[in-house]
């Protein structure tokens, strides 16, 4: 099986049970009626993305269902945490890209946005042979990479969320749904 389309989600739930804010994060992205079977990170070759929406539709309660899954827990009062998937569409369609899954703390939806696009841009650029220098700024190295046309583009969904003040689990989620 090789997935054609795929949908990008969030979410964010909060329980005193960590699984249960887990399950409740999973709802909020609208993914929860599905069997999640986590898988790595590359984008098929040619794969359409679609919105949230129209991905949805297409699946059945109890499927089971391909997703790159990024997800973050905290149960510690304020604290932020975010979950990220970053995505790198190679020009050349035929060839695959890449889906990276970030998760950390602190951080803001902005800033982990861009490094979990960064990491995906980075494993498809070391693919095709595009220069690479980890020493420069993810907007030095998203400007080379622009220039050698290999890499057409670059997005991210990240979720953020600061840690309920009383204590609840408080879980972010992230996810690429690959659909056939």
């Amino acid at each position: 099986m090789i997935p054609k389309r795929i949908f990008l989600t969030k979410g964010v739930g909060k329980h005193r049970e960590k699984l249960t804010s887990f399950e409740a994060a999973l709802r909020d992205a609208g993914i929860a009626p599905f069997n999640i079977v986590r898988v790595s990170s590359i984008l098929p070759p040619g794969a359409k993305i679609l919105a949230r929406s129209k991905g949805i539709r297409r699946l059945s309660p109890g499927e089971i269902t391909y997703a790159v899954v990024a997800d973050s827990s905290t149960n510690e009062p304020h604290r932020l945490v975010c979950a990220s998937i970053g995505v790198a569409i190679p020009s050349d369609r035929t060839q695959y890209g890449y889906l990276s899954e970030y998760h950390s703390f602190g951080e803001t939806e902005t800033r982990a946005g861009d490094k979990a696009e960064d990491l995906a841009a980075q494993m498809l650029a070391t693919t095709l042979g595009v220069p690479f220098d980890p020493d420069i700024s993810y907007d030095e190295r998203k400007e080379i990479w622009k220039i050698s046309t290999k890499i057409v583009k670059t997005m991210n969904i990240t979720q953020t969320a600061i840690g309920d003040k009383y204590g609840l689990w408080t879980t972010v989620l992230a996810a690429a749904v690959m659909l056939e």
